[in-house]
């Protein structure tokens, strides 16, 4: 067996996952990470070390068109041969990426719906995508710089038993993501080349207008310069901010004004993150911005007031406690 295929079954077990009898769906772009991964997960199911019903998903953003077919066409053959299935989406109708707002995030969100409702149509354990420690590293660095706190530094985990696509969606499913905790975005290149297997170079990660390429491409050059190791190191900071104990309170109930303003400036904002989570399902679009208005918003004398959110939903302050309120029932607020 290959040391990146023991790597990998290694990591499934260590995680908990099933070694059989489930249907698991595979992200598959076209790139070295996500392409890594669905070769080894069909020489493991070739050599009996997993026995599961792989589905190959595919996405085309259409940012590129004219590359679309032909990169859909090559993951799906790859994919066929090695007994998987393969299903393929495009930006479109449901999933077509809204042209107002952040480009990278709203191409995201529209994969992740995609997977979402193939997740669902194929009653699936879980959706497997090929973030590696770089991407954990670039998180980090990216969260960090627009002001997040504990909880976005260290976002990123190997397994999220109940993932959201965006604080709209009401569907969830399992993100897994098995290379996260130990394989470099070189591993990956290697095992393709290995495989005999070509991978996509996708232009846009070369594109600067976007803030996670030019973390990439610019930022942790620099630091690799100062630390040969910079992403492992990085990535292990965020695997230890997971370990940090949370603040103890319920995050599930609407706070009490007066707990909140009892708390220590540095719990309450950790308090808030958590509760903020366990409603949205995800801190994505959360800065430390949002925090500090929250905080306010605690601090107040006044009831009645809002906070607007990521997303269209508020966080509004009456009768004694904050309530976090999406679109639908969300209510203009007097000042």
């Amino acid at each position: 067996m290959d040391r990146f295929e023991r790597s990998l079954v290694t990591e499934w077990r260590k995680l908990g996952l099933p070694a059989a009898g489930e249907t698991i769906v595979v992200a598959v772009s076209g790139g070295a990470d996500s392409l890594s991964v669905m070769l080894a997960l069909a020489e493991l199911n070739r050599a009996k070390k997993l026995r599961h019903r792989f589905v190959a998903a595919h996405f085309d953003h259409r940012l590129r068109p004219v590359a679309g077919d032909s990169e859909a066409g090559m993951v799906a053959g790859l994919a066929l041969a090695r007994d998987f299935e393969f299903v393929s989406g495009a930006a479109v109708g449901r999933y077509a990426i809204p042209k107002k707002g952040n480009l990278e995030q709203n191409a995201r969100a529209s994969r992740y719906r995609f997977l979402a409702d193939v997740s669902e149509r194929t009653a699936a354990f879980g959706v497997v995508t090929g973030h590696t420690m770089n991407d954990r590293a670039e998180t980090l660095l990216m969260n960090l710089i627009r002001g997040s706190g504990r909880q976005g530094l260290s976002s990123m985990t190997a397994v999220n038993e109940r993932f959201r696509v965006d604080d709209s969606s009401d569907s969830a499913f399992r993100l897994i993501r098995p290379l996260l905790g130990w394989a470099l975005r070189q591993e990956t290149e290697a095992y393709c080349r290995q495989s005999a297997v070509d991978f996509l170079v996708d232009p846009m990660n070369a594109d600067p207008r976007f803030t996670r390429v030019r973390i990439r491409n610019e930022l942790i050059p620099m630091l690799e310069s100062l630390n040969p190791r910079i992403v492992e190191t990085l990535a292990g900071t965020a695997e230890s901010l997971r370990e940090i104990e949370p603040v103890g309170f319920e995050t599930e109930a609407e706070p009490r004004i007066s707990d909140l303003a009892g708390l220590h400036p540095v719990g309450r904002a950790e308090y808030l993150r958590a509760w903020l989570e366990a409603r949205r399902g995800n801190l994505r679009g959360i800065s430390l911005k949002h925090i500090r208005s929250i905080e306010r918003l605690i601090d107040s004398p006044k009831s009645g007031r809002l906070v607007e959110m990521p997303g269209g939903c508020t966080v509004v302050k009456g009768g004694g406690k904050i309530v976090y309120q999406r679109p639908e029932t969300s209510e203009d607020a007097a000042d």
